[in-house]
């Protein structure tokens, strides 16, 4: 009996020793890396230049899944019920992680409960933009033509963060703006372009390729700072809006429950990417700047993050749809 014993004591201590397979050859097939919003967005572009690299790293294709829609839902809910084994990852932003719990009664997933946090990505700012036939010359001029025709001027967005940048704009100037929705801020764009919008709160990175063709024009960013990418444009703050500041972020996240082993060898295949040259230099150049963090920064950033803009978007007197 005691032989008997010693022998299982035995076998259970070399089970807890032996690592895990999946940990110790991850990855060994194609990653999954699910963007919520479309193609062109800048979550798009920080997803294909991550995965680049670590394609580089590990020999393994990352293969960018679209999945657009509904204030990023769709694909947030795709992450969320895809298996917990490291193969699907999920490149997003605050407005799935942070502010939509604020903008919707229901939610389709859980923005912490559903995910692993693996590290923030990148950080930025929006521009407001308007088309060629917006007679405004600067924000103080579109300020001025939608006080004297309230509710005239529609404005676009795609992302939450774009919604709440053009609310935060009417809430601190007193103007009334009809707003457009959009899947993404890329069709919005093309929309503002052709004149069936007037305004955006659009992402840098997106809107400055239209900027610098001057299909579109710049009028303030809305950082606290100056853009190094849009030098000439004011911000917000100096046009007069004095105390407008909002800025959005990026970050990656698996699906809930994902083994401490692949999540930490997740973080640091992205860690090692944004350190690389070539995905700083894609980030500089859409006026980003690199966000690396580990899991548990990541969920504590989150966390402080949700409770910000649930303040902006009272603020703004947003109700939840």
């Amino acid at each position: 009996m005691k032989i008997a014993n010693s022998i299982l004591v035995l076998t259970a201590a070399l089970f807890a020793w032996t690592p895990s397979y999946g940990a110790d050859t991850y990855p060994d097939r194609p990653i999954r890396f699910v963007v919520p919003f479309t193609a062109g967005s800048s979550t798009d572009l920080i997803a294909r230049a991550v995965g680049s690299s670590i394609t580089q790293e590990t020999g393994q294709a990352v293969v960018v899944e679209n999945r657009p829609g509904a204030n990023g839902f769709i694909g947030a809910s795709t992450v969320a019920r895809a298996p917990a084994d490291g193969y699907t990852v999920f490149i997003t932003t605050n407005t799935t992680q942070a502010a939509n719990q604020w903008l919707f009664k229901q939610l389709p997933y859980d923005p912490v409960k559903d995910f692993s946090p693996l590290s923030g990505l990148a950080k930025g700012s929006l521009v407001m933009v308007v088309n060629s036939n917006v007679s405004a010359k600067d924000a103080n001029g579109f300020i001025a033509a939608a006080k004297a025709d309230p509710g005239k001027i529609s404005y676009a967005y795609g992302t939450s963060s774009s919604q709440i940048a053009s609310e935060m704009l009417k809430s601190m100037t007193g103007i009334q703006l009809t707003p457009i929705p959009y899947k993404s801020n890329p069709p919005a764009l093309q929309d503002l372009m052709g004149g069936e919008v007037q305004m955006m709160m659009a992402d840098i990175p997106t809107a400055l390729p239209l900027i610098k063709a001057n299909k579109l024009r710049a009028l303030a960013v809305s950082s606290k700072t100056r853009s190094r990418l849009l030098p000439d444009v004011p911000t917000m703050d100096e046009v007069g809006v004095k105390g407008y500041e909002l800025t959005y972020w990026f970050a990656a996240y698996g699906p809930a429950n994902l083994a401490p082993a692949v999540q930490n060898r997740l973080n640091a295949l992205i860690i090692s990417a944004l350190r690389k040259g070539s995905v700083q230099q894609t980030l500089q150049s859409a006026g980003l700047d690199p966000f690396p963090t580990t899991p548990a920064e990541l969920a504590d950033f989150q966390a402080s993050e949700t409770r910000k803009w649930g303040e902006i978007i009272k603020a703004a007197h947003i109700e939840a749809q």
